[in-house]
Protein backbone atom coordinates (compact mmCIF):
# COMPACT_ATOMS: atom_id res chain seq x y z
CA UNK A 1 0.00 0.00 0.00
CA UNK A 2 1.63 3.32 -0.78
CA UNK A 3 2.03 5.74 1.93
CA UNK A 4 1.00 8.51 -0.34
CA UNK A 5 -2.66 7.51 -0.84
CA UNK A 6 -3.81 8.26 2.81
CA UNK A 7 -4.26 11.70 4.14
CA UNK A 8 -2.47 12.86 7.47
CA UNK A 9 -4.59 11.91 10.43
CA UNK A 10 -3.93 14.39 12.79
CA UNK A 11 -5.14 16.09 16.59
CA UNK A 12 -7.41 18.68 16.12
CA UNK A 13 -8.90 21.14 18.23
CA UNK A 14 -12.76 21.90 17.59
CA UNK A 15 -14.38 25.14 19.00
CA UNK A 16 -18.10 25.25 19.09
CA UNK A 17 -20.09 28.58 18.84
CA UNK A 18 -21.45 27.70 22.40
CA UNK A 19 -17.80 28.20 23.58
CA UNK A 20 -16.99 24.56 24.48
CA UNK A 21 -13.53 23.21 23.20
CA UNK A 22 -12.16 19.89 22.92
CA UNK A 23 -9.70 17.18 21.22
CA UNK A 24 -10.17 14.60 18.68
CA UNK A 25 -8.51 13.34 15.49
CA UNK A 26 -9.30 14.85 12.24
CA UNK A 27 -8.05 15.10 8.49
CA UNK A 28 -9.17 18.58 8.34
CA UNK A 29 -7.19 20.08 12.00
CA UNK A 30 -8.57 22.41 13.74
CA UNK A 31 -12.62 23.10 13.07
CA UNK A 32 -14.45 25.98 14.41
CA UNK A 33 -18.42 24.42 14.29
CA UNK A 34 -21.88 26.09 15.10
CA UNK A 35 -23.56 23.76 17.20
CA UNK A 36 -21.78 20.31 19.57
CA UNK A 37 -23.12 17.80 21.64
CA UNK A 38 -23.03 19.93 24.50
CA UNK A 39 -25.45 22.68 23.12
CA UNK A 40 -27.70 20.46 20.74
CA UNK A 41 -30.80 20.93 22.09
CA UNK A 42 -31.37 16.73 20.85
CA UNK A 43 -28.51 15.17 23.83
CA UNK A 44 -29.57 18.71 26.25
CA UNK A 45 -33.21 17.17 26.44
CA UNK A 46 -34.17 20.63 25.35
CA UNK A 47 -35.49 20.11 22.14
CA UNK A 48 -39.22 21.57 21.57
CA UNK A 49 -41.63 20.46 18.75
CA UNK A 50 -42.94 23.81 17.18
CA UNK A 51 -46.30 23.89 15.86
CA UNK A 52 -46.86 25.94 13.08
CA UNK A 53 -50.12 27.28 12.28
CA UNK A 54 -51.51 24.26 14.42
CA UNK A 55 -49.57 21.66 11.71
CA UNK A 56 -48.76 19.38 14.85
CA UNK A 57 -52.89 19.17 15.73
CA UNK A 58 -54.28 18.74 11.87
CA UNK A 59 -51.82 15.90 11.81
CA UNK A 60 -52.82 14.17 15.08
CA UNK A 61 -56.62 14.58 13.94
CA UNK A 62 -56.06 13.07 10.59
CA UNK A 63 -54.19 10.17 12.11
CA UNK A 64 -55.89 9.22 14.76
CA UNK A 65 -53.32 9.86 17.18
CA UNK A 66 -54.08 10.09 21.04
CA UNK A 67 -53.66 14.02 22.01
CA UNK A 68 -51.22 14.32 24.69
CA UNK A 69 -52.36 15.00 28.22
CA UNK A 70 -51.84 18.84 29.51
CA UNK A 71 -51.66 18.63 33.21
Amino acid sequence: MKKEGHPKYVEAKIHCGCGNTFMTRSTAGNMQVDICSNCHPFYTGKQRLIDTGGRVDRFNRRFGLAQPKQG
